[in-house]
């Protein structure tokens, strides 16, 4: 913990003066990353996964975002959790593709007015009886194109996140996994259609590099997004691997309906 706590302590420090620095339209894009909403928002997502092999996992999950605001400091609370069925010839014991209990996480992040970005964490904590716990630092940025006009560009927001892991959990009589520690990159990028739909790339699946045997996962990665009224907005999108030297899946579709309040 102490480690997470001097490495977000030497983020927000590099933000500040960041923003000190620059705040001046870089490229015709000006940061937004403090630009935030104040309202609620609840999602019901579903995934289709092939993991190789004739071997599929379906995914329900179900996202909450809640404006999180303490002083001078505003940010966002997200929970998240997910209920999968797995599935296979090379996995009799869950060939029935029964849904069960696979894992829930706490993310916070924000900033303060004038930072050059946001800060935050994530907990990932495994509802079953196998796996493990996962903590880790993020740092965001967000930036839009100058001016209030429909553009092409929505915006680009990268965002990077170190995840660590401990307290593994695993069934009586087992060996624990490795301890995982790996890096998250999501370099999303929002292109606008129409007024109310969005193609955007990188948002909801990113690069992962396994920093304990090596190995990136790189995949393509596109969801298009559609508002269909100020509470109501629908997305559909996919990603597939191009780089595999640290093994995650084969491709993936999903889809959510988000609501607003």
């Amino acid at each position: 913990m102490r480690v997470l706590t001097l490495l977000l302590l030497c983020t927000s420090t590099a933000l500040v003066y960041a923003a000190e620095q620059s705040s001046a339209p870089i490229l015709g894009l000006v940061n937004a990353s403090q630009d935030r909403s104040k309202d609620h928002i609840l999602e019901f997502w579903g995934y289709h996964e092939y993991d190789g092999s004739q071997n599929y996992a379906d995914t329900l999950k179900l996202r909450y975002y809640n404006p999180l605001n303490i002083g001078d400091w505003h940010g966002t609370m997200r929970l998240d959790t997910a209920y999968t069925a797995v599935y296979g010839p090379q996995l009799a014991a869950q060939s029935t593709g029964t849904f069960s209990p696979n894992n829930a996480m706490l993310t916070i992040w924000g900033g303060q007015a004038g930072w050059f970005g946001n800060v935050g964490a994530r907990l990932f904590a495994p509802l079953g009886n196998t796996g493990q716990w996962l903590a880790g630092p993020q740092v965001s940025s967000s930036f839009k194109p100058v001016g209030s006009g429909q553009q092409v560009l929505s915006d680009i927001s990268p965002l990077a996140r170190y995840m660590f892991g401990f307290n593994p959990k695993v069934p009586a009589g087992t060996n624990p996994p490795t301890l995982t520690s790996r890096l998250e990159l999501y370099p999303t990028i929002g292109l606008n259609l129409s007024p109310s739909t969005q193609l955007r790339f990188w948002d909801e699946n990113g690069a992962v590099y396994n920093a304990v045997s090596g190995g990136w996962f790189l995949p393509i990665d596109a969801m298009v997004t559609h508002r269909l009224s100020k509470n109501w907005l629908v997305a559909i999108g996919g990603a597939k691997q191009v780089v595999q030297t640290y093994q995650l899946y084969n491709w993936t579709v999903y889809g959510k309906i988000s609501l607003t309040f």
